[in-house]
């Protein structure tokens, strides 16, 4: 029987998911097509709730993978036969054999560009919230003619919740995330005004609601509700947000010097023909069963885990790759029983037959 485990993705599912599979005594092999694993996590500076670093947590997830065999750099291209026995081709021409496989390719970010009418990849100081981190990561969050914004609107749901891109799902942590760099920004810029647009607040885990209270005590984020329908580029590069508050059923106008899409998640689906896997409403990948099989996809002996089933926040991810990692380890065991079981009866038979 194979030992063997290929992990497709190095993001925190996988990380993750592949540190676990060592400590139950597999051997695993990780691919992942960017140089180096950690995936969304390498471009983030801190993260929700706690303010913990990015870079702690991908440096506390690479020490767990012990003698875990990285593929960088590359992509599966086939995948053949089932469990136990696959057969992984990679892009780079490589073939691996693997008793089990795990998917935890993650998620994509939605195209702000599909958004045409609050102008990202049209006004200069229209950003998103991926550029905007790597701002707060290098502490200069500035405008694009290099000033200190003193005004930055933070639009939510951009790509979630939203029939006319074909999204109707919430990406479930874009207004937790909004509330976080709200009060980086500040702290990095106490004299900056913040304005939250949002549709409804969603913030739902442990430690939560208390950032949300503390982003408008004690940092002063200013919370909108309505959604922007139109922004607009003034002389001097700033620009003109045209909003409706949907509290007070009033149109508004916002100035703003530097405006932030928080853009959701979307399925990364590349995967679905190669291994066979099929797609939910969503466009994430589907699992065998939402309540009880929720690592499991429709194909044995093929597992997903972290944002490729849906978004997820990253100790969420963490914590889906252990547990595919556990129904990988009890796969395999159950296997190999019925392997020996199959051996033994076999080894019965012949004694059998040459005792008459």
């Amino acid at each position: 029987m194979n030992k063997q485990v290929v992990v497709i993705g190095g993001g925190p599912a996988g990380m993750a998911a592949a540190g676990k599979l060592q400590d139950f005594g597999y051997d695993v092999v990780l691919i992942e097509k960017q140089a180096e694993v950690g995936g969304h996590l390498n471009k983030w500076y801190k993260v929700f709730p706690d303010f913990t670093d990015a870079s702690e947590i991908t440096a506390n997830l690479k020490a767990g993978l012990g003698n875990t065999r990285i593929v960088n750099n590359a992509t599966v291209t086939e995948i053949k036969g089932s469990a136990p026995k696959f057969q992984v081709t990679t892009s780079r021409g490589e073939e691996i054999e693997a008793g089990a496989i795990l998917v935890s390719t993650g998620y994509k970010h939605f195209d702000a560009t599909l958004k045409e009418e609050y102008g990202y990849g049209i006004y200069d100081n229209c950003i998103n919230s991926v550029e905007l981190d790597a701002m707060l990561k290098a502490q200069s969050v500035k405008t694009r003619n290099g000033k200190v914004p003193k005004k930055v609107a933070l639009i939510h749901c951009v790509g979630s919740r939203d029939e006319k891109v074909d999204n109707n799902y919430c990406s479930r942590v874009c207004c937790t995330n909004a509330i976080k760099v709200g009060i980086e920004i500040k702290e990095q810029n106490p004299d900056c005004e913040i304005y939250c647009l949002y549709m409804d607040i969603r913030v739902f885990g442990r430690g939560y609601e208390e950032l949300y209270r503390t982003s408008q005590e004690k940092y002063g984020v200013q919370f909108l509700r309505g959604r922007l329908s139109e922004a607009g580029e003034k002389n001097d590069g700033s620009l003109l947000l045209r909003l409706e508050d949907t509290l007070t059923a009033k149109p508004m106008r916002l100035t703003v010097d530097l405006l932030v899409l928080m853009v959701g998640m979307e399925g990364n689906s590349e995967l679905a023909d190669v291994a066979g896997l099929t797609l939910g409403c969503d466009r994430f990948y589907a699992t065998a069963h939402l309540q009880y099989s929720n690592n499991h996809s429709a194909r044995s002996g093929i597992f997903l885990a972290g944002a490729a089933t849906g978004p997820k926040a990253i100790m969420e991810s963490i914590t889906d790759g252990r547990s595919a990692a556990a129904e990988i380890a009890s796969f395999l065991v159950s296997n190999q029983a019925n392997f020996d079981s199959n051996l033994n009866g076999q080894a019965v038979t012949k004694m059998a037959a040459s005792l008459k």
